[in-house]
């Protein structure tokens, strides 16, 4: 599903075909059912396969409708990535009692750099434009719920390099990476947020989600935290993992508390 139909864009390169599409997964329902917007992984160059669908699919076996989004990566710079990221929450929001959600019951979950646009999304959003001659764009673009795994947060000492210089460029202006920090946009309004890492992450270090949910607890936004002592980076699912293969229990057990499944 095109998230602006009939839209005039360039497509640049093969990577960013048919973006930005939100792929569904529904659950049906005679009630009304929640929602969480998967966003894969990739640096902000390529989207993960692994970390899009069996996500969706798992979700769905929690009994929750879900979304993949195909955001726009580089050659295309900040705000786009964001700029879909808040477009596919306003979309199923627009489209809820269509398709058996609870608006009030839309999460995002993120992997790596995908995390990081879940991050974004999760505290630079907006009340929606009530002026707006396009409905969609009248919703809310705040998450209900953040799930970040593994997550790209950081554009400072504990960074990831390659996610950096594809969303912000060679030379970034300071005041746009510190807005792209995300640790430091938390505030009391920010999502209750799942966190999950591996301690010797060699390509996102676990201080990325350390720093959010650090910011999380000064502000007393209720949250999970679940570091496993090791694990490399961008496990996905983490099905043949020793540990972290306990992640998606944790998680929908977290779901249940936030009352998603």
């Amino acid at each position: 599903m095109e998230l602006w139909p009939g839209a005039s864009r360039e497509s640049i390169g093969e990577v960013n075909q048919g973006c930005p599409s939100l792929t569904l997964y529904p659950v049906a329902s005679e009630g009304l059912r929640a929602a969480v917007i998967v966003f894969p992984g990739g640096g902000y160059a390529m989207r993960a396969a692994h970390e899009g669908e069996p996500v969706a699919k798992w979700l769905n076996g929690l009994g929750i409708s879900a979304f993949v989004l195909n955001y726009r990566v580089a050659p295309y710079e900040h705000p786009v990535p964001l700029q879909d990221a808040q477009r596919a929450i306003r979309t199923v929001r627009h489209h809820a009692a269509e398709w058996g959600i609870d608006p009030k019951r839309v999460g995002i979950l993120g992997f790596s750099a995908g995390g990081h646009l879940a991050s974004s999304a999760g505290t630079l959003y907006d009340a929606g434009n009530q002026d707006a001659a396009d409905p969609i764009e009248r919703q809310s673009s705040r998450p209900d719920a953040l799930i970040l795994c593994y997550p790209v947060i950081s554009f400072y000492e504990y960074g990831h390099v390659g996610s950096k210089r594809n969303l912000l460029g060679e030379t970034p202006d300071e005041e746009l990476v510190t807005l792209l920090s995300t640790e430091k946009q938390v505030t009391d309004d920010t999502p209750p947020t799942f966190l999950w890492h591996t301690a010797d992450d060699g390509a996102v270090p676990v201080e990325n989600s350390l720093l959010f949910a650090g910011a999380l607890s000064r502000h007393k936004v209720p949250y999970d935290l679940h570091i496993f002592e090791s694990g490399k980076h961008g496990i996905g699912m983490a099905v043949d993992h020793g540990e972290a293969y306990l992640w998606p229990e944790l998680c929908a057990n977290w779901l249940k508390k936030q009352q998603f499944a």
